[in-house]
């Protein structure tokens, strides 16, 4: 099959790396470069470096709404598009521009979790199970018909980046055995029920804020659901002090309050019932260490309390 790849992100590479070992790729539709990291240099998306890589021409548009745009994906005369974390809500014109549509790896059980977060909320709420949806887009957000669907659990211990290095080569493999369905005629596309429909609402830097009152198992799944971004975190004196790895485990003491560490478990601290083991931190302008050598070298005692705004005391 002739192909249209739109993606942007690390999540996309895999899906990108099958196709085009597997089928024709004729065109890579992906964001404009953005400025990143402290010195704000302008730098392209993954899927246009690899893109770049493979000798695919790329095409960077800042809006998938121009004539210029639809002018462009129908001169490359693709059977498909497969769709990947491509960042933008495509119009209807640009949907019917292929024989067997837009074709979308989605990050979860549709429909629940549609939306643009929906590796990072299933971690955070605490979902055993989790996995990927191909879908057939449609004019709505993620609600287009089902092609098929591969599920993952979601263990103590995942972060919402693990969850996410390992549901992106499931999505890939998903995605070549449903164009070999379409291609072949066997797949039959099934409408989303609306039971169970839920949002992942996008997610912001200020997300990241804990709070020590909610229960430790609230607090954990946050903390492992915001890594490796927006990073959960919690004030202290000179900024935010990051917080990496999350367990529940036993304790009780003031919300907020560090009741021990040590090298195996890490750094407790006390919820609003039970208690978290936190792996590693960041304080302000270092490097991420160890949450038990971070303690040690503030000198921490049990019942030191991580303050808003101010040093742990």
């Amino acid at each position: 099959m002739r192909i249209v790849f739109m993606g942007t992100p690390d999540f996309a590479l895999p899906a990108l790396e099958s196709l085009v070992a597997s089928h024709d790729v004729s065109l890579v539709v992906t964001q404009p470069d953005k400025p990143s990291g402290r010195k704000k240099k302008l730098t392209p998306p993954p899927v246009k470096v690899m893109a770049e890589e493979a000798g695919i021409e790329v095409l960077q548009s800042p809006s998938a709404r121009t004539p210029e745009f639809l002018d462009r994906i129908l001169e490359a005369k693709a059977d498909v598009a497969v769709v990947v974390a491509y960042g933008k809500i495509l119009p209807l014109a640009v949907l019917e521009a292929f024989p067997h549509g837009c074709v979308n790896i989605h990050g979860s059980l549709l429909p629940k979790y549609r939306g643009a977060a929906p590796i990072q909320w299933a971690v955070l709420d605490g979902e055993k199970q989790t996995g990927i949806s191909i879908i057939r887009l449609d004019e709505g957000m993620d609600t287009g018909p089902v092609l098929l669907k591969r599920t993952e659990p979601i263990f103590d211990s995942d972060t919402a980046g693990s969850l996410f290095d390992r549901l992106a080569p499931l999505g890939a493999s998903a995605v070549l055995e449903a164009l070999q369905g379409l291609e072949a005629g066997t797949l039959v596309p099934k409408p989303q029920s609306e039971d169970g429909a839920s949002h992942a609402a996008i997610l912001k830097k200020q997300d990241g804020l804990i709070d020590w009152s909610k229960d430790s198992s609230v607090v954990a799944c946050r903390i492992r659901g915001l890594d490796p971004w927006p990073g959960a975190f919690t004030p202290i004196a000179g900024g935010n002090l990051k917080l990496f790895g999350a367990a529940v485990c036993e304790g009780q003491g003031q919300p907020g309050a560090i009741l021990g560490y040590d090298d195996e478990q890490g750094m407790v601290i006390a919820c609003g019932e039970g208690a978290v083991a936190v792996a590693d931190v960041q304080a302000p302008g270092k490097k991420r260490m160890a949450a038990a050598a971070f303690a040690r070298g503030k000198r921490l005692e049990p019942g030191a309390l991580l303050t808003p705004g101010g040093e742990p005391s």
